[in-house]
């Protein structure tokens, strides 16, 4: 339980009875509160303790929720969440039933947008703004982006977008210099000019003190002073600055870890008309040592001990199985030792799927684009032309932000990319923003595509070996997030037949076909069904494109029942080309599709949501038998 100030701030009103002077007491006892709870619920840790006094000037200035405060991505939000109505249930934090880990507008009043991928705070705030506009309210927009969450395009075209309209909208530029690894890119170089010009802020800084006790001449002293401000930063800067060139008015850069300067600032900036950007300077991980130091670990910990910031390992009686991530980056790092043509590109990912393995021992070969997923595939696409073998590493959720690129850069040309999707299917914690479920759906439908999910660590490797054979064109491999099941991991590389699937099982009651993964928990089930006396044939089919017609033709003429299962969603995705196939190839097999259902899946851990969805081990081993012993009493009868 919280104590002193917080105790007692349920919600923002509560929060506007303090004093000024007691706001940074109150974000102290915020900051600890957090640590303290993230410590042994694992969350997203750095990104709020960063911008505990914004958040905390935020709610003290702004009328909550009338006013709409957008964060963006989410990862920023939990100390927005503790002050808004959850501090008594935030240990429920990305838990099954509990709250959820990002924003999310059917959980609070105070939750203006839902939000889980980045750069969509400017286009939804402005969207609001026009609407505010409208409606003649006099409601207040804010958007609360991160400078990484501004590599992305989208923030591009929202910012240009916003700069031609005359509506109020505030921008919060929240800089830390990180995602969740160090940010890349000229973005990064010019913020960075901006926030270490000495020169530039003590002029700056001397001259608004002297506006200041100009201040009795209102909006013409802010006038004045905004065109003083500009002069100084093109003079010193040499250069203008990117945002008055998109028609916001921007002021800063400040000290966004000074609670009270902020809110001073934040009162200010309500009377100011139009689009204006407000440059706010702060530590990802402040106040907690450990995260200070190393942003990248503490982006997301897991367990640590708040005292000491151990992370605390997991204890295992056996050898653990690397995560699937870890055997992506060290065989992509093996292929392209041999390959000179291999290179690697990750949308501000590195450590998150692993390229950061060869991105060490190979920099001028990998590519850290920023958090732009459509420029990583179009990027991928001109490497192609040219001979390059780009292995084009993005998470599933976040490869639906590049979809036209996939069909248009790269499946109409036929080019050789590889596409590795990081944390295929259920995802966990981190919710329905996350969860990788439609990439074996949306890649299916695409000509020239090869679509692969393998169900181990060897299958990845061959996998992947193979994609990077001449004139294989697009090739996309899935893998799930967390650990395989083979700690003798490093086998021989082999190549895969393309469209060609596997007998795991054979036995002659039921045909069970799976695609990736989820197979190793239809190996289990199998056995549970041994013992029932239900004897199941089970097929890896480990493409869904092209799909093994060989193996579907013999379960078709030989199997009265055929259960499909897939980490994914059952519409469009494996499921489906197995009854479409069944279907053209007149069979009359009775299929029953196991996977992901038509609707979005809420947090919990992968074992919980794969039993909310029926296909766990219990799952199967129930679907098979609601199957098979209605045919055992008609073959009895």
């Amino acid at each position: 339980m919280s104590e002193g100030l917080l105790k007692n701030i349920l919600f923002p009103s509560d929060l506007k009875k303090l004093e000024l002077a007691e706001l940074p007491k109150l974000s102290e006892e915020l900051r600890q509160f957090i640590i303290d709870v993230v410590s042994s619920n694992p969350g997203h840790f750095g990104a709020s303790l960063g911008v505990v006094e914004l958040t905390v000037a935020l709610h003290y200035v702004f009328n909550t929720p009338y006013d709409r405060i957008i964060w963006d991505v989410g990862h920023q939000a939990y100390g927005h969440k503790i002050l808004t109505g959850r501090q008594e249930v935030f240990h429920t934090n990305r838990k099954y039933k509990g709250i959820s880990g990002f924003p999310k507008i059917t959980e609070s009043e105070y939750d203006s947008f839902g939000v889980g991928h980045s750069s969509t705070s400017i286009s939804a705030a402005l969207g609001m703004a026009k609407a505010t506009d409208f409606n003649k309210d006099d409601r207040q927009i804010v958007a609360v982006i991160g400078d990484g969450s501004m590599t992305a395009g989208l923030a591009f075209e929202g910012l240009n977008n916003a700069g031609i309209e005359k509506t109020n909208l505030l921008v919060i530029l929240n800089d830390n210099n990180m995602a969740i690894d160090p940010n890349v890119g000229a973005l990064k170089e010019y913020l960075l000019d901006i926030t270490t010009s000495k020169t530039y802020n003590k002029l700056k800084n001397d001259v608004w003190h002297l506006l200041g006790h100009l201040n009795k001449l209102g909006h013409n002293y802010r006038k004045l002073a905004q065109q003083i401000d500009n002069a100084i930063k093109s003079f010193l800067l040499r250069q203008s600055n990117l945002f008055e060139s998109l028609n916001f008015r921007y002021f800063g850069p400040v000290d966004g870890h000074d609670v009270v300067y902020l809110t001073k600032v934040l009162n200010d900036l309500k009377d100011i008309k139009g689009p204006k950007l407000l440059h706010v300077v702060t530590q990802k991980g402040k106040g907690f040592k450990q995260a200070e130091e190393n942003q990248t670990v503490f982006h997301a910990p897991g367990r640590f001990d708040k005292e000491t910031g151990e992370i605390l390992k997991i204890k295992a009686d056996k050898p653990i199985s690397l995560k699937y991530q870890d055997i992506f980056g060290h065989t992509v790092l093996e292929l392209a030792k041999e390959n000179k043509k291999i290179v690697g590109i990750t949308p501000a990912m590195p450590t998150g799927s692993s390229l950061n393995i060869m991105m060490k021992e190979m920099p001028e070969r990998t590519f850290d684009v920023g958090i732009a997923e459509q420029h990583a595939v179009t990027f991928s696409a001109g490497l192609a032309i040219e001979g390059m073998l780009p292995f084009c590493n993005i998470y599933s959720s976040f490869m639906q932000r590049a979809y036209d690129q996939v069909i248009h850069d790269v499946a109409i040309q036929n080019l050789n990319v590889v596409f590795c999707l990081d944390r295929g299917g259920l995802v966990g914690e981190d919710g329905a923003t996350h969860h990788g479920v439609y990439d074996l759906a949306y890649m299916r439908g695409i000509p020239n595509m090869i679509v692969s999910a393998p169900m181990n660590e060897e299958e990845l490797r061959n996998l992947m070996y193979t994609a990077q054979l001449p004139d294989k064109g697009p090739f996309s491999i899935r893998y799930p997030r967390g650990r395989g099941v083979m700690p003798e991991w490093r086998t021989t590389l082999n190549e895969v037949e393309i469209g060609k699937g596997r007998l795991i099982r054979k036995g002659s009651d039921i045909a069970i076909l799976s695609i990736g993964h989820i197979g190793n928990s239809v190996i289990k089930a199998s056995k549970e069904l041994e013992k029932k006396h239900i004897d199941v044939t089970h097929y890896d089919m480990r493409f869904v494109k092209p799909i093994d017609e060989k193996i579907l033709h013999e379960v078709g003429k030989n199997y009265k029942s055929v259960v499909t299962i897939e980490d994914g969603t059952i519409v469009g995705g494996f499921g489906s080309a197995v009854l479409e196939f069944m279907s053209d190839n007149g069979y009359t097999v009775q299929v029953k599709r196991l996977g992901v259902p038509d609707k979005f899946i809420d947090h919990g851990t992968p074992e919980e949501l794969y039993k909310e969805c029926g296909f766990d081990v219990e799952g199967i081993v129930s679907s098979v038998k609601s199957m098979i012993q209605p045919n055992l009493l008609s073959n009895a009868g």
